[in-house]
């Protein structure tokens, strides 16, 4: 063992200051344990000032069924995490520490200031209230002995010793913010099981670049999206608002919908648009010939200004094969009804999904089989702990991800 320890010991040692590190730090200091947490990033909280586009929506205010419904990945898992600390102990939580909030939405919950500093502010004051000691140094390993934790060593080859260890580096998405998957290898070397790693919540990319070039910058509102599998299984569909993008398509339900996509490479899922969620076919088929009365003597390409937006037309028209040049109230039924299917099934196939660096969360980690769900203790080596991110765990937009974040890392340290 090596012999340069530092002489003091601390009770608990945090590695990680995002929103569960700061949570599991603030709490075991709570409970009179002697805790210093370690950030390799010059301040603070540093991802959390990007969330929600820098004003950081920090939960949903609903109940814990439905937190738990909204959780894509080994949901049961976080049971206990979330009757421990649910929104609205969350929410009471950060009242305390002096933030107020508000609920727009879909039940999200953002500080009242529109500010994602004020969060990490609110944070910072509960490590100070609880006498944290906070260092600006990266971790680059977890020792341990016997299958116990022993302490670490930093980047500057020095040994501090602990008791208990709550390790919560965060994933590896928005790899600017220190992002970077360290976590996970000190995980690995202590024998735990790290999933593999998926960017999600992140745009998708389509194989129809030269159509998606041309509708970059397109927002679509209230429409429907539907996933199929290979073998035509439908795995997602949900309703509201989407972007297109040079390579393929961003937006709240995109982002949803790629928490369900792991292996996409090479594989041919398709997204399918339905333009008209609002209106059934026979409804669709009225207004389409309604339309096609008030523009009786215009060419077909001049005939759908009232039905879709002006810089879909173009691909749109090419889509459904008709001549451009034909007269609408020559249009046929049959052409009619194709018009009509391609309103309600404006497919795409997925080509992938983006890179780490656009992905809001990672979805993968350590794998919960390892973690007792009650504790957060590992079941590998007794007194190492996680939360946050670096578990294999993610949920859809609307604050549930931060919400798991600070549930797992309150729980994490009130064992620790």
């Amino acid at each position: 063992m090596e012999d340069n320890w530092s002489e003091i010991m601390t009770d608990v040692i945090v590695i990680g200051g995002g929103p569960a590190g700061l949570m599991a730090a603030g709490t075991a200091g709570s409970r009179d344990r002697s805790v210093t947490l370690y950030e390799k990033n010059d301040k603070l909280g540093k991802k959390l000032y990007i969330t929600g586009k820098g004003r950081c929506n920090f939960t949903n205010k609903v109940d814990v069924n439905t937190l738990i419904e909204n959780v894509v990945n080994n949901s049961d898992f976080l049971y206990s995490a979330f009757y421990t600390m649910d929104s609205e102990r969350l929410i009471d939580f950060f009242e305390k520490m002096g933030l107020k909030s508000k609920v727009e939405r879909g039940n999200r919950v953002f500080p009242k200031s529109d500010k994602a500093s004020d969060v990490t502010k609110a944070l910072k004051k509960y490590l100070k209230n609880n006498e944290v000691q906070v260092k600006y140094e990266k971790v680059d390993k977890i020792i341990s002995e016997n299958k116990q934790i022993k302490g670490i060593k930093t980047k500057d080859g020095n040994f501090y010793e602990c008791s208990s260890l709550i390790l919560a580096a965060g994933g590896n998405t928005y790899q600017s913010t220190g992002s970077t998957g360290e976590g996970y290898e000190m995980a690995k070397a202590l024998g735990h099981t790290v999933n593999e790693l998926y960017p999600s919540l992140v745009p998708l990319n389509l194989y129809e670049k030269y159509e998606t070039e041309k509708l970059e910058g397109l927002s679509l509102k209230f429409v429907e999206i539907t996933i199929k599998d290979p073998k035509n299984k439908e795995i997602f569909q949900d309703f509201g608002d989407l972007v297109f993008t040079e390579k393929g398509v961003s937006g709240p339900i995109v982002l949803s919908a790629s928490s369900h996509l792991k292996e996409v490479k090479g594989k041919s899922y398709i997204l399918s648009i339905d333009l008209k969620p609002a209106l059934d076919y026979q409804t669709l088929d009225r207004r389409l010939q309604r339309d096609f009365k008030k523009y009786a003597n215009k060419d077909f390409k001049n005939s759908l200004d009232d039905l879709l937006p002006s810089k879909l037309i173009p691909i749109f028209l090419k889509r459904t094969g008709i001549d451009l040049r034909k007269k609408v109230n020559q249009i046929t039924a049959e052409e009619r009804e194709k018009i009509i299917s391609l309103l309600k099934e404006f497919n795409f196939t997925i080509e992938d999904y983006s890179s780490f660096n656009e992905g809001i969360i990672t979805s993968g980690g350590i794998d919960v089989d390892e973690i007792n769900p009650s504790t957060m203790e590992s079941k590998e080596i007794e007194g190492l702990y996680f939360a946050g991110e670096i578990i294999d765990v993610d949920a859809y937009t609307g604050g549930f991800n931060l919400q798991i974040a600070f549930s797992t890392g309150y729980l994490a340290g009130l064992n620790a």
